[in-house]
């Protein structure tokens, strides 16, 4: 009997996903049967992100096969920029703009952090991220955590590391990367 309850627990939890190894984000499960666009989606704390990646056109590239390895700002990343920027953004008119700050975020590969890692102490502490959008990030490590520096010097924190997509992976950031200016 105790065995038949073990072996339907088991199954109850793997048919929820309840034992996915990814890390939760915002409080959200992330599945790694889902694209990157369908599990942010379900992040609360990337809500900004999505309606930039609806509003720019992306939506249809982030959920192809990939692989991309996605920085994804969180909304409280976003609400770093200046509100009536970020409004203007938004905006029809600026929706290239839009899309290259964005694709700035995405990188045309699977990168787990322990890659990452690996590729910032090869090249002795500092890593060029060349990303489809046509930035070079900077990654460095600053004790455990990966940092990434954008082409005018603004850095973010991996603060959420290795969310498995369906099509990539998902690294959590603290701050907006932005093209050079």
């Amino acid at each position: 009997m105790l065995r038949k309850t073990m072996i339907a627990t088991t199954l109850s939890l793997l048919a929820t996903g309840a034992m996915a190894e990814n890390p939760m984000v915002g409080g959200a499960e992330m599945l790694e049967s889902k694209t990157i666009v369908d599990n942010a989606m379900n992040s609360p704390i990337h809500t900004t992100l999505v309606a930039a990646v609806v509003q720019a056109g992306l939506v249809d590239t982030l959920k192809s096969e990939g692989p991309f390895t996605v920085f994804a700002p969180t909304d409280d990343a976003f609400a770093m920029i200046k509100k009536d920027s970020l409004n203007s953004l938004m905006m029809d008119e600026n929706k290239d703009q839009l899309a290259k700050i964005l694709t700035c975020h995405v990188v045309s590969a699977n990168a787990m952090s322990d890659a990452i890692a690996g590729m910032i102490a090869d090249d002795d502490g500092n890593h060029p991220v060349p990303t489809v959008g046509g930035c070079t990030l900077a990654a460095k490590m600053d004790g455990d955590k990966i940092t990434l520096t954008d082409e005018n010097g603004r850095t973010a924190t991996v603060t959420t590391a290795d969310v498995k997509q369906s099509n990539g992976v998902i690294h959590v950031i603290d701050r907006v990367m932005l093209p050079k200016q």
